[in-house]
């Protein structure tokens, strides 16, 4: 797991809800994995198509904006 469970769930509190069950924690952190390896591959793509190797946050800002 990438992500730590318990500042999601801090996270999730901060948004308003009361009480959080372990299972949802664990689902979110699921589609956020997910998620962020989705966008590092497409940003992946972006950098390699410009001609470099590292990534930028301008090459996260566009793979943002197409996924």
């Amino acid at each position: 797991m990438a992500f730590a469970w318990s500042p999601l769930r801090s996270l999730m509190k901060k948004a308003g809800a009361e009480i959080v069950s372990r299972n949802a924690v664990d689902k979110l952190m699921d589609f956020l994995e997910d998620r962020a390896k989705k966008l590092t591959t497409c940003a992946i793509d972006i950098s390699k198509h410009s001609g470099r190797k590292k990534i930028t946050k301008e090459d996260m800002k566009l793979a943002i904006g197409m996924i």
